[in-house]
């Protein structure tokens, strides 16, 4: 008897080896899909982010300074920026697939319409620093930065009636990515002013935009129907339904630093947007943003690793009972028949990531799983001598499948489901054994396992 168990402890390290290097297989895959989703931001565009629109000029002050005898001229270069009083932002998403290989990752296609307003261009007016100094001004430019320039289809900008003709660029510290126009002086001078930028953006992963005004309003719907909301403002109002969703956001430059770390005198210095919080980061070196992620619920691999989690359990489950049809009906399992049982639950997690890569997640999971319970059920029905416990045998095992699917589509409360499913599965068998003389039984089983010795 001892002997045996210590056979069985056996295949079970060999089986949990072999799940090891599944799981191992599952993080290679994992690994190719992220590099062909990096792939696909490389030849096209990656997470983008909005900063602005914004009007800034470049100054320089010059003066001379005299020291003893001598005369220096001096000079100072600065940037006046002014962020809009208001700024409304609509736009609609549409999501597509772009694959490498096997992976496929979505593509977002974003049509904008931000309206912004100034009301004065206090901020543009220069202030010297050194009496008696010279003060020379460029040109004021309208901007709009974004992260990867590479996915700009189109944009345009008009101010009243006029067109203003779109150059490449911002000029605006560490933020170069995007676009610019130069103000023309009257256009400068006429207070209020609205400007209103029609952009056409394309990108993977995320949409970010930065709340540069005074109050700042963006109302986003896409098709994507599985989107994450992030950075550090939540929508206000949102709608998800199964053909996409809906999300509207408010926020006050006085709940946001985003306007204060743009437009201070060093605050062109680039600074990357924040993680969610409790993501990290030090809050001073980032930009405040609100952002989506349009998250891929098909990621295979992601359920796939979640599935193969749970082997070890399926086997120590099928191992007990099949230790129950042994132990309760006076039969004899080689450790051998325990080692190909544990083997083809094992395979099953290798099936269903190989046939996932080609075919939808549920499909390749009924496929997998019920030619596991179909092979188990035909070698239990030999192994345990009949029809009449093989099929029992093969039924609990299309259970437990089919628990892991329900756990792996329900990962809020997974945790609950299964705590639930093992307290029953113990109950039951101790409902089942409660009447068996444990050592009688024993006394039986061990003069049997002498004889055949």
């Amino acid at each position: 008897m001892k002997s045996k168990l210590l056979s069985i402890a056996l295949v079970l390290m060999l089986l949990i080896a072999g799940l090891m290097q599944i799981s191992a297989v599952v993080h290679d895959r994992q690994t190719y899909r992220q590099i062909a989703i990096q792939g696909v931001a490389q030849s096209l565009a990656g997470a983008q982010t909005l900063t602005g629109p914004l009007i800034h000029m470049s100054c320089t002050e010059e003066w001379d300074l005299k020291l003893d005898k001598e005369v220096r001229a001096e000079r100072r270069e600065f940037l006046m920026v002014a962020a809009p009083a208001l700024l409304s932002v609509k736009g609609t998403s549409q999501l597509e697939p772009r694959a490498r290989g096997l992976h496929a990752t979505q593509v977002f296609s974003l049509k904008a319409q931000l309206v912004a307003q100034w009301t004065d261009t206090e901020a543009l007016k220069p202030t010297a620093l050194h009496a008696g100094s010279r003060m020379n001004c460029g040109q004021p430019l309208l901007m709009m930065a974004v992260s990867d320039a590479r996915g700009i289809r189109h944009a345009s900008v008009r101010i009243g009636e006029q067109t203003l003709p779109l150059k490449p660029g911002t000029f605006f510290g560490s933020y170069p990515r995007g676009v610019h126009a130069p103000l023309p002086p009257a256009l400068a001078r006429a207070m209020p002013l609205e400007a209103q930028f029609e952009l056409e953006l394309v990108g993977t992963e995320s949409i970010s935009v930065v709340p540069l005004g005074g109050d700042t309003r963006m109302h986003l719907s896409s098709n994507w129907p599985h989107p994450s909301f992030g950075g550090q403002f939540l929508p206000v109002e949102r709608k998800i339904t199964d053909d996409g969703f809906e999300a509207t956001w408010r926020v006050s430059a006085l709940a946001s630093t985003a306007q204060q770390d743009v437009t201070q005198k060093d605050g062109a210095r680039g600074k990357g947007v924040c993680p969610p919080a409790g993501g990290g980061g030090a809050r001073g070196s980032c930009l405040e943003a609100f952002s989506v992620t349009f998250v891929d619920p098909a990621n295979t691999y992601a359920l796939s690793d979640r599935a193969t989690k749970y082997g070890l359990l399926f086997i120590g489950l099928t191992f007990l009972a099949v230790g129950l049809f042994e132990f309760m009906k006076a039969l004899r399992v080689h450790p051998i028949q325990y080692f190909l049982v544990g083997a083809a639950m094992s395979m099953f997690f290798l099936l269903l990531v190989s046939l996932s890569e080609h075919m939808r997640f549920d499909a390749a999971y009924a496929i997998a799983s019920s030619s596991c319970v179909l092979l188990l059920t035909y070698y239990a029905s030999y192994m345990l001598g009949g029809w009449a416990r093989g099929l029992p045998f093969g039924l609990g095992i299309a259970v437990l499948y089919g628990m892991l699917f329900v756990l792996l589509q329900i990962e809020q409360t997974a945790l609950l489901v299964g705590a639930v499913a093992l307290f029953t599965v113990l109950a039951a068998i101790m409902m089942l054994t409660r009447r068996i003389d444990w050592y009688a039984r024993f006394r039986q089983t061990e003069p049997a396992v002498g004889a055949a010795a």
